[in-house]
């Protein structure tokens, strides 16, 4: 497994990619409202990503993948693709911005709710942002990657979520998808990867109110729930530092949670 290490330049352009990332994210949170639709949402994106911050959107052609934007509404997993579905009163929606600056990703996705939504949906939402912290609370220099998808899996299930599988995070620098692949799930059969200083990847459960199982759309990018429960992601890009993790797509306004009893606690 080919893991990069980062230098200290390149690692200053990740940082700069990955805030490029979360002010795209805080330029659309106005507009995500009732009565919008997806493919609005992605072209004002597009529009401030090529237009005002002169960033590459990741995600436009990669793999054929059309537009600039992931927009997965409710029961869409990831993947989805914007279109003319307009947002409505109780919706949620995870919205995944990754863009290229001097060469370098960065990635990062939140989730929004529309209007009020249900408690159990509001709750969701609160579990994924917990399940994604807690897999940032494991990353430390000489410990191991699957500690994270551990810490995950068991946080999620003691909140009686589910944690999907076929999906994952990834190493990220030059390349959108890099080594390693980050499981948010413990796999006894994968192999682990020590963490080093200088490592940088996405942590982005997808946790989902029912059962884990997931299903591709014809569209051949959309990604739903088998049986239509709502589900609930978001994404920092992490650098393993000499001390921890540093998360490079932190917004200004956002308080880390504290670790969370049930999940171990590394020095």
């Amino acid at each position: 497994m080919n893991v990069i290490i980062k230098t200290a330049k390149e690692l200053e352009k990740m940082r700069v990619a990955g805030r490029l990332a979360v002010d795209v994210l805080d330029m659309i949170t106005p507009y995500v409202q009732a009565g919008i639709t997806t493919l609005e949402l992605d072209r004002l994106c597009h529009d401030y990503m090529v237009d005002v911050q002169k960033t590459i959107p990741a995600p436009l052609n990669y793999k054929g993948f059309p537009k600039s934007i992931c927009t997965s509404v409710n029961h869409q997993v990831c993947h989805a693709v914007p279109g003319k579905r307009k947002l409505k009163n109780g919706d949620i929606i995870n919205i995944d911005i990754t863009v290229i600056k001097d060469g370098y990703h960065g990635d990062t996705s939140r989730m929004f709710m529309i209007g009020k939504p249900s408690i159990r949906a509001k709750r969701l939402c609160e579990i994924a942002y917990e399940c994604l912290w807690v897999g940032i609370h494991q990353v430390r220099p000489g410990g191991y990657l699957s500690e994270v998808g551990m810490a995950i899996q068991r946080y999620a299930e003691s909140q009686k979520c589910s944690v999907v599988r076929e999906y994952c995070g990834h190493g990220i620098g030059r390349d959108f998808h890099e080594e390693p692949q980050v499981l948010h799930y413990h796999n006894p059969q994968a192999q682990d990867v020590l963490l080093q200083p200088g490592m940088t990847f996405t942590i982005e459960p997808m946790i989902n109110a029912g059962k884990r199982h997931v299903k591709l759309l014809p569209d051949n990018w959309t990604v739903v729930t088998k049986d239509h429960n709502f589900s609930a992601q978001w994404e920092h890009t992490i650098l393993v530092t000499d001390y921890g993790a540093d998360v490079f797509t932190l917004n200004d306004n956002e308080e880390q949670p504290p670790p969370h009893p049930l999940t171990p606690i590394n020095p």
